[in-house]
């Protein structure tokens, strides 16, 4: 219902042309699977990807009759590659992959282009807490995952992730479709 009003109010403040969504809110509770709550397991599975589906299920509509739009999943490596100490996070991010390649496939022929931006390490809040251990369950998912994690060379910032959500949303994107881009800085290669 709180993404149906907040379609709602965007189209009644900017018009019902929605040009493009980027589904970016995420948590994690990381935590291994033998010592993983099913709370922690639901939490992350609700926010990272039932969030995203209402969001594309909610925009659909006005992108539908405009014939056009972009729609953007804010994925991870993780997802692409798993990671130990995170199955809800990696399984979510995962699942939100599939489900941008099955978006693109329903929407394509209404000029709705879905895609997937896979961040690796970025400098944000949550990661610098992470790296140091101070995010729920990190210590203990970095004593098994940080070197697949945290690689020698430097982390990306918010920008580099940005830079791929524009291209994708703009002109400039407009044949790709179904696409999962990493923005890892090459350290998952």
């Amino acid at each position: 219902e709180e993404t149906k009003e907040t379609v709602s109010q965007i189209t009644e403040d900017f018009g019902s042309n929605i040009a493009a969504l980027v589904n970016n809110a995420g948590i994690t509770r990381d935590g291994l699977i033998a010592m993983m709550s099913e709370e922690n397991w639901d939490s992350v599975i609700s926010v990272n990807l039932k969030g995203a589906f209402n969001c594309i299920k909610t925009v659909a509509r006005p992108m539908m009759k405009a014939r056009k739009g972009s729609i953007i999943n804010i994925a991870s490596v993780v997802g692409v590659m798993g990671n130990a100490g995170q199955a809800n996070y990696s399984a979510s991010k995962a699942g939100l992959i599939g489900l941008t390649k099955t978006t693109a496939k329903e929407f394509a022929s209404r000029g709705i282009r879905c895609n997937a931006v896979a961040p690796g390490a970025t400098v944000t809040p949550a990661h610098v807490a992470n790296k140091a251990g101070q995010q729920p369950g990190g210590a203990k998912m970095l004593e098994h995952s940080g070197h697949f994690v945290y690689f020698p060379g430097p982390e990306c910032d918010p920008m580099d992730q940005a830079y791929a959500c524009l291209f994708l949303a703009s002109k400039m994107g407009r044949h790709v479709k179904g696409q999962v881009i990493q923005v890892c800085n090459g350290a998952f290669l």
